[in-house]
């Protein structure tokens, strides 16, 4: 074969491989964003964000609705224990704004957060306990995990997407 047939074909071999097959088979184990080769300050402060996913969980206990709203960004997105709930807005209007009417005590006990900020981007989980108190006498108690992306702008930190599930908890 001579070196141009043999260049074509190779090109032609090369050009239909599926690059994804490439992504799934690479050893990406030196990928780390901790590395400091993703940009200067990626990594900075992230007690912002950390404060907005505390103010929701302080927001839920006290029952401030509006409070909750303005931690959210206008297109956010919630999801709860395998729901697609919409916006906040939506989440607020049908799912949790009604049931704030029913709640007589919310308590979170033993709650980690957790924040990676990434440029104007933060990732947030959160591990807890909650205990929630109806007014007709019921009393709800969960082990709950959430995870939540943020976004920082002029308005500061927002939640675009919030994830939360929870569960009875385990007997010991």
């Amino acid at each position: 074969m001579n070196g141009c047939r043999a260049a074509a074909v190779a090109a032609f071999g090369l050009s239909v491989i599926s690059v994804p097959s490439f992504a799934q088979t690479m050893d990406h184990s030196s990928h780390s964003m901790e590395n400091g080769k993703h940009g200067g300050g990626m990594h900075a402060d992230a007690s912002g964000a950390e404060a907005a996913l505390v103010a929701y969980r302080e927001a839920l206990v006290s029952g401030d609705s509006d409070a909750m709203t303005s931690l959210f960004a206008e297109e956010s997105v919630v999801f709860e224990n395998g729901k697609d709930e919409g916006s906040f807005a939506h989440y607020m209007e049908h799912h949790l704004g009604p049931e704030l009417h029913a709640i007589k005590s919310f308590t979170f006990t033993d709650p980690t957060v957790a924040v990676k900020r990434m440029g104007h981007m933060a990732f947030g989980r959160e591990t807890y306990n909650y205990r929630i108190e109806l007014a007709d006498g019921r009393i709800i108690d969960r082990e709950g995990v959430a995870t939540s992306v943020l976004k920082h702008d002029a308005e500061g930190w927002k939640i675009v997407q919030y994830h939360s599930s929870s569960r009875a908890p385990r007997k010991p």
